[in-house]
């Protein structure tokens, strides 16, 4: 074993800060092609830019962008959000109506109390 501790040490934090400007360079391109703002020829020149010089061409979106990078991420995590809400409410929404179907047809006589309970347990887990 001829690898010593320091050696190990830095070989993971070389690995570590590489992982980090991956992640730092897909999240600068995600955001060239999230913002509305910039036309496609202004996405191409900004991908071209971060493709042909990463180190400075990250740098300099992070200072002339940066600060719209956070509010188009909140932005997107409020639409997710929205959409998510829509969706269990619609769900919500459409097994109260199905019990209230199930419930009237129960009290009209034309289901009996136990086909009731097996199609309310049906509706109730999906």
């Amino acid at each position: 074993m001829n690898y010593p501790l320091l050696n190990a040490f830095l070989t993971m934090l070389w690995l570590f800060l590489l992982a980090l400007w991956f992640l730092l360079l897909f999240r600068v391109i995600t955001d060239v092609f999230r913002d509305d703002s910039l036309n496609g020829w202004a996405k191409a020149g900004w991908t071209i830019f971060v493709i042909v010089l990463p180190v400075v061409g990250v740098l300099a979106y992070l200072v002339v962008r940066g600060r719209g990078m956070g509010d188009r991420e909140v932005a997107a995590v409020r639409a997710r959000e929205a959409r998510f809400q829509a969706a269990v409410a619609g769900r919500v929404r459409s097994q109260a109506e199905e019990l209230d179907r199930l419930a009237a047809l129960k009290d009209h006589g034309d289901l009996t109390a136990e086909e009731y309970q097996r199609a309310k347990a049906k509706v109730l887990t999906g």
